[in-house]
Parts: structure tokens; sequence; C-alpha cells
């Protein structure tokens, strides 16, 4: 079975991600198109979480056949292993194509962990988790990550900083991370404020979780008939978690870069309406033509996202013109096509449609081509 709206929500999500990226390069944004500075949550802070989440529906299907009476062999688990490998590997060849330059990478400060990587270490442990406990584990276990993490980071202390210090340099994750990594590998974003790693290893224990719901959620919907009961269901589920996430946001502030607890239940709940949304017009009502688009660039995702940050990185790290203020090829293209007529704000909106529109009639292609890459 492939639920199309599935690959809708995936193409959603890319979109969303080639469109926040490429406008995050600008210096003047709308805020709902940027992160949240540390605490809160805006809309561009949604499309991490929701990969996660997709990743962990689509597991669900992958994995269906799997139970307590037909383990999975070692080649099962090799599989899995593989495609987690690389995924970690296309996360740092995109760390090192963007650190050291576009043609060379030096190993010695690349930095290791990213987005690719938390997929990878994610889509590991989870699978791992759903072919190794009944599903009462799986929901135990899930709920411990997320209590785990929150009792460890507002309870144990940092030493010169204490218990509950939930700051850039004095949370207890980014103690963990310059414990476990060199300095020279951690990310150097933020002005180095963050003296961690936002997608560290630390915070992507309850990152695990994100995938899981998904797991759970694709799992509840192979066990219901296609109706709009299902669609109310995962929208009821999803309103749930809103008030549960913003509920525990009170004490765990809800924060992307920390990934806490109540951001994972919180952005799970978004998730679970959208997801609600795209299974009622596409599954139930029979409603696809406005999908396509999306399903066509949902099909290539992660093919269209590692090609898209490196076109963003070329962009960025090459010039127009030689000498000190020779203008970046991003910055001479935002300004001459863009942000001259439209402005600053209008302009990186453009700029990010249009690299958007760019990457869907690359998707088209392949789709055309029946090239669908996979990893």
């Amino acid at each position: 079975m492939r639920l199309t709206s599935l690959d809708v929500f995936r193409g959603i999500t890319i979109a969303a991600m080639i469109l926040v990226n490429m406008m995050g390069v600008a210096d003047d944004v709308y805020p709902p198109f940027a992160h949240a500075d540390w605490h809160g949550c805006t809309p561009t802070d949604l499309v991490f979480p929701f990969f996660l989440f997709i990743v962990g529906v689509a597991m669900s299907f992958s994995l269906s056949k799997y139970t307590e009476e037909n383990k999975p062999t070692s080649s099962v688990y090799l599989r899995i292993l593989r495609r987690a490998a690389i995924l970690f590997a296309l996360g740092l060849l995109l760390n090192g194509f963007w650190n050291q330059g576009v043609w060379t990478f030096d190993l010695s400060s690349i930095r290791i962990m990213g987005v690719l990587q938390r997929i990878s270490i994610t889509y590991l442990l989870a699978s791992l988790i759903v072919l190794n406990l009944p599903r009462k584990g799986q929901w135990i276990l899930a709920a411990v990550l997320l209590i785990g993490y929150w009792l460890i980071m507002m309870y144990l202390p940092v030493p010169d900083y204490g218990a509950g210090v939930l700051t850039r340099e004095g949370n207890f994750g980014a103690y963990v991370d310059r414990l476990i990594i060199p300095k020279a590998h951690l990310y150097k974003g933020d002005s180095y404020k963050f003296m961690g790693d936002p997608e560290g290893l630390f915070s992507t224990i309850p990152a695990i979780v994100s995938v899981l719901a998904g797991y759970f959620s694709g799992q509840w919907i192979r066990s219901q008939p296609v109706q709009s009961r299902t669609s109310i269901g995962l929208g009821l589920f999803g309103v749930g978690c809103l008030i549960v996430g913003w509920a525990w946001g009170w004490t765990f502030p809800i924060n992307k870069k920390l990934w806490t607890s109540s951001y994972v239940v919180f952005t799970t709940g978004w998730a679970l309406l959208l997801l609600a949304a795209c299974y009622e017009l596409i599954e139930v009502r029979r409603i696809r033509r406005w999908g396509k688009p999306f399903e066509i660039m949902g099909l290539n995702a992660i093919a269209l996202f590692v090609a898209s940050v490196l076109l963003i990185k070329i962009l960025v790290k090459t010039t127009i013109g030689t000498g000190e203020n020779a203008p970046s090829t991003y910055n001479w293209i935002y300004q001459n096509f863009f942000a001259s007529w439209a402005g600053a704000l209008n302009g990186s909106l453009f700029f990010g449609i249009v690299t958007v529109l760019l990457w869907w009639a690359v998707g088209v292609v392949m789709y055309r081509q029946r090239w669908f890459l996979k990893v």
C-alpha cells in the first residue's frame, strides 16, 4: 500500500525546507520564514520535525511485514544500517562543502552533526526500537525518552552554570556535546554563541520520538478505513498534542535548537493536522490534482534537498567580480533581480519561491524519466 497523501505531505515539507533555506541566506526575511531566535516556534521551526514525522509514517509501511512471528533477518538490519550510513555521509558532504569552500574539504574542522545526520541517527534507532519492542514497549520507551530528557535538562547541574539553565552555553545538551565532540567539529553559527550543536548528539534523544510519533500515526492509519472519521481522528490527536505541548512549554520551553520534549509534542500536533488535511482531501475525497506538484517533489525529496543545499552553498561561496568587496553570487542575484524592484523582504520571498519552482521543474523531469533516487 502506498499512501499518496504522505508523498504530498513530504513534498510540501521539502518545498518549505527549500524555501526557508534559500530565504535564510538573505539579511531581511519575513518573521514566519525565520527560525525562532531561541525559545518559541515559528512556521519555519515546523519543517524539520515534519520530516522526521514523515520518516516514521513511512516506516510503518516499510516495516509492517515484520512481527514477533516474522522476525527481520540480518539482511534487513544491514539495509537499515546502509540507509543510515548514506544519509550521514551526505550530511558530512554538505557540511564540508559549506565550511571549506566549493571544492575542498578539511576533515580537521568539518562539522559532524547536521540535518541529515539527525535524520540518519533517528531513523536507525527508531527502526531498531520498532523491530525489537512490542507496541506497548514502544510507547513506554517514547514516554521515557521525553520525560527523561526533560528531567535531565532541568535538574542535572552543568559545571559553572548549575541545573535548569537553558541558555545557549549553559544547557545540559550543549555541555554533553562539548564533552563528546571536539570544538572544531561543532556548529559555528549563531555568532559562535551556541557552544554545543543545534542538531547535537544529546538533543537527538527526543528527536527519536518525533520519528516514533510518525510511526505510531502510520500504524493507526493502516488499521483504519479510508473514511473521514480517520481524518477526524488524526485531527483530534493533533489538537491534543498541541494542547499538551503548549502546556508543557510553560515548564520546559518549546525550543527547536534544544529539541525540547514540549517541542516534540507541539510539532507532532501540527504534523498530525497537516497529515489529516492531506489524507481527507486525497485519500477520502479523491481530490488529487492540487497535490500533484508536491507529490512529484516528495518522490525525490532527499535528492532535491541535497542538490538545493549544494546550490545555495555554491551561490554563497562564489563571487561576481574580484576584490574584497565583490558580492557573492547569491547577493548579486538577490539584489539585482529581486530586492531592486520588490524590496528586501519581498525580494527574499520571491527569490525563495523562484528557487522552489526551479527544483520543482527538476523534479518534474526526474518524475517523467522515472528517476526516483532512494537511499
